[in-house]
């Protein structure tokens, strides 16, 4: 079960002079690929005691600032990153043979942001995150059934769904970020950007 990959290397000097920019163009190139979601990541965080958890979630805006996702603060994630708030988020591109890990702490969006997003959700995905307590036990699919089709006859489709209270955006501000070319042989090009000084520096990692 190995692959492998010829494809294209990564150098310094094809680098944007800021990660934002270079994970512009490669995120662009994922999506002009046909890559299925190329904007799901896996969120990493980890608990006051250090125990890790990760999940897939979409990323849902990216720049200078950060990455942006969206979530139930009371599920794992929401009370970890509430105890320890730093998190890591990877890219999985492995049909282009690439991948980006983010690293850097976590802060809630404004209400704002999170009202301006739940606003281009689907009706149905509106209702979702009032039905479902995340991460919490629930008894059987019939009880989340039955709470969404409560929420359905009381928010009928066109009409306004308020964003819940518990829900909202988070924004990864990145410290590093790698960028991993997969390459012949075992011998990936790791570029990674770190923050330093106000800037950005990089360095190349032995894959």
């Amino acid at each position: 079960m190995r692959v492998r990959y010829r494809a294209a290397g990564l150098g310094e000097e094809d680098l944007a002079a800021a990660p934002i920019e270079q994970f512009r163009r490669w995120f662009d190139e994922a999506v002009a690929s046909g890559l299925n979601e190329p904007n799901a990541m896996v969120v990493a965080t980890a608990d006051a005691t250090g125990a890790p958890s990760q999940r897939t979630v979409l990323l849902k805006g990216f720049d200078e600032r950060g990455f942006v996702f969206f979530s139930n603060y009371a599920s794992r994630k929401g009370r970890e990153i509430e105890a320890n708030p730093r998190a890591s988020l990877l890219f999985p591109w492995h049909p282009i043979a690439r991948q980006v890990i983010v690293t850097g702490p976590v802060t809630r969006t404004g209400r704002d942001e999170t009202v301006a997003y739940f606003r281009t959700r689907p009706h149905g995905s509106q209702l979702g995150a009032w039905a479902s307590e995340q991460s919490a036990p629930v008894a059987s699919r019939a009880a989340l059934d039955g709470m969404y089709a409560e929420l359905a006859a009381r928010y009928p489709e066109g009409e306004d769904v308020p964003a819940p209270p518990n829900w909202g955006g988070y924004r990864v501000a990145p410290e590093t970020v790698e960028f991993w070319q997969g390459r012949a042989n075992r011998l990936h090009d790791r570029l990674r950007y770190v923050r330093a000084d106000g800037g950005w520096s990089v360095e190349r990692l032995c894959p």
